[in-house]
């Protein structure tokens, strides 16, 4: 469900996806990093009996969402589930269907790489988490090899490294789009939405956007979130304030934000998350935050403590935030048969004019 509310003294107004449709194509596309392909790539491209697409991390979770929701749409993609552990990728593959076959791949393997991505029209990078990672390996290996590229990265870093990779892949032809996962990326184009119509329907100048995220336990989306989770308690929250950066520390800053029906007011706190900095520096707006939250309520005090008392050398540490993962992710699993996978979006809009929108999406299941 996804609605767009604007309030203003003199009224309001409710829009659903069709106006997202017509509004969300504006010039700046906050999550991506992307080149047109040549006429002739094009045409290559355009054979969908034929189209090959790699999901790399294809046997974990979001990969594995990712595979799946991909052979529904398009039951005659091949779909190619790359992973580093064979008997999971292999066993997951056949459950697929006959058009899927597992291709074994290490990320950081990059002869390995390029091999796979030989014949492939498309990949899907949700081999995470992209924390600490200092190269783009997949994007670079896909100009390499002439291969559209798609990632669900939610490192600020890394994010922006990957755009650094624009010009390399607008000269090669290739389109890729980095951040485009659920938040990062549907909460992108929700920010572009209410910017867009803010400045072309209503004529007022925006002039604070803040994001809001709930996901009920881990959304049971699998170690990778939670390694990536921690990993963020180690990093400074860089948010905006009338265009001035400024620093803020992680999981603070609480507030209590209405997530409409089916989830309700739920605490949420402050995270270091690309589509702060996308929104001031591709949409303009001068004052940019981002916070999130979970449930039961006992994770957010956990969230809490750790951010509070674990060393940031080690929250920063992958290898010893992966361990971490391992002993608690037995109790997040149990919990999250409890606690469902409900995940709720909601982006706040203020203006110049005294005008407030905001864009709300809720789903009852993350995976899906």
């Amino acid at each position: 469900m996804y609605t767009r509310r604007a309030t203003a003294p003199a009224g309001r107004m409710v829009a659903t996806m069709a106006g997202v449709v017509r509004a969300c194509a504006p010039p700046a596309a906050v999550a991506t990093s992307s080149a047109a392909p040549s006429s002739a790539d094009a045409t290559k491209r355009r054979k969908p009996s034929s189209a090959r697409v790699l999901v790399l991390g294809g046997a974990g979770r979001v990969g594995g969402s990712t595979a799946t929701a991909l052979s529904k749409l398009r039951p005659d993609l091949s779909i190619l589930v790359g992973d580093k552990n064979r008997e999971k990728g292999e066993s997951f593959a056949a459950k697929l269907g006959e058009q899927s076959e597992f291709v074994e791949v290490d990320t950081r393997n990059a002869s390995m790489l390029e091999n796979a991505l030989q014949g492939v029209d498309l990949v899907v990078h949700t081999a995470g988490p992209f924390q600490r990672e200092q190269k783009c390996a997949v994007l670079e290996a896909a100009i390499s090899t002439k291969t559209a590229y798609i990632d669900v990265c939610d490192d600020t870093d890394y994010s922006w490294r990957a755009k650094g990779f624009h010009e390399q892949a607008k000269a090669a032809g290739v389109p890729a789009i980095t951040s485009a996962g659920i938040y990062p990326g549907v909460s992108n184009v929700m920010a572009a939405e209410l910017v867009h119509a803010a400045r072309s329907e209503n004529d007022c100048e925006p002039e604070r956007l803040r994001f809001f995220y709930y996901t009920a336990g881990s959304g049971g989306a699998g170690p990778t979130i939670l390694t990536t989770s921690f990993m963020l308690l180690g990093e400074d929250v860089i948010a905006y304030n009338k265009g001035e950066e400024i620093k803020l520390k992680p999981y603070s800053g609480v507030l209590n934000i209405d997530f409409g029906k089916g989830v309700r007011n739920k605490n949420v706190y402050l995270l270091n998350l690309p589509e702060v900095k996308s929104t001031f520096k591709i949409l303009g707006v001068p004052t940019v935050s981002a916070r999130f939250g979970t449930a039961p309520f006992f994770w957010n005090w956990g969230m809490q403590a750790f951010a509070n008392f674990l060393p940031v050398e080690f929250l920063r540490n992958k290898n010893k935030v992966l361990k971490l993962v391992q002993f608690v992710d037995p109790l997040v699993r149990a919990v999250d048969g409890i606690a469902g996978e409900r995940v709720s979006m909601r982006v706040d809009l203020e203006c110049s004019n005294g005008r407030s929108t905001v864009g709300l999406f809720t789903h009852r299941k993350l995976s899906v």
